[in-house]
């Protein structure tokens, strides 16, 4: 598979599939094979997907020095893409985590992105779950099956008092929340081989995160860029809710919001159709 390397030698694995014109795609986790996004719903036959594994993801290597691996270094490395696919402007779409990296991305070089696409993020400058509006949503599915299992697991994990339950089974209990509707083939969304491995990934890609008297300076810097950007949240996503989404859509005066009403998480494999159609005009318009 194509690869590259970057600012830092640091060798960046990216795959290539579809056809039409490039869409740079980054997957989230943080620390998922980019390989979990599939063809998007369909959305390769649109465009050309340049689906890309962040470093220390995938088939991605991991650096020698772990601080850029934070999400706010890692934009330098969509930059590194950019001049290796010899592009003097980039289509971006990403999701959930990978969406601040895209942020990122779009504030340091505004001239060098036509149009951005962030799908389920989960903030602006970090995470940002709303935690009113996530309990809201789990207690909504009460009357599933499912649901005595997963709302022990998340009580569980809440307080921290798993010992003797490996906190990886109790991840993976929660997640019917994630989805509008659970069914058993969901499972096979959720393979081993795609999940984070490096037991150090998450607490180095959030230390680019901003809160407190710096978060308003942070967003004033992403919001001053003039990038169109396309906003889509799942109405169900019990991962992260919406409220991420709404305040990310507010930060970015070039930005529109959709919320899709049969969606959670993951919205290219519950709802494919009005998906890719509401990615494709948006990218297509202008």
């Amino acid at each position: 598979m194509p690869s590259f390397s970057s600012y830092d030698r640091t060798r960046i694995s990216y795959e290539l599939t579809g056809e039409g014109d490039p869409l740079v795609v980054l997957g989230g986790g943080p620390g998922m094979d980019v390989r979990y996004l599939g063809d998007l719903g369909g959305l390769d036959r649109r465009r050309r997907l340049v689906l890309v594994d962040a470093r220390a993801t995938g088939r991605s290597e991991a650096p020698a020095d772990r601080s850029t691996v934070s999400f706010v270094e890692q934009a330098r490395d969509v930059e590194a893409l950019r001049r290796h696919l010899g592009l003097d402007r980039i289509d971006l779409l990403a999701h959930s985590a990978g969406c601040l990296t895209a942020q990122e991305y779009q504030a340091a070089h505004p001239a060098r992105i036509r149009r951005s696409v962030l799908v389920a993020p989960v903030g602006r400058a970090g995470r940002e779950p709303d935690p009113a509006e996530l309990a809201a949503l789990r207690a909504a599915r009460a009357g599933e099956s499912w649901y005595p299992d997963a709302a022990e697991a998340d009580r569980l994990l809440a307080e921290g008092g798993h010992e003797g339950v490996a906190l990886v089974e109790l991840q993976r209990r929660i997640v019917p929340f994630f989805w509008h509707v659970w069914e058993e083939r969901r499972r096979a969304e959720y393979r081993p081989e795609h999940a984070a491995t490096l037991p150090w990934l998450r607490e180095a890609f959030y230390a680019g995160s901003a809160a407190g008297a710096a978060l308003p300076g942070r967003i004033a810097r992403l919001g001053a860029a003039a990038t169109p950007v396309l906003v889509v949240a799942g109405a169900s996503d019990g991962m992260i809710g919406t409220a991420p989404a709404r305040a990310v859509a507010a930060c970015h005066p070039a930005s529109r919001l959709e919320v899709l009403a049969r969606s959670g998480h993951r919205p290219w494999v519950e709802e494919p159709e009005r998906f890719t159609g509401l990615v494709a005009e948006f990218l297509d318009a202008g």
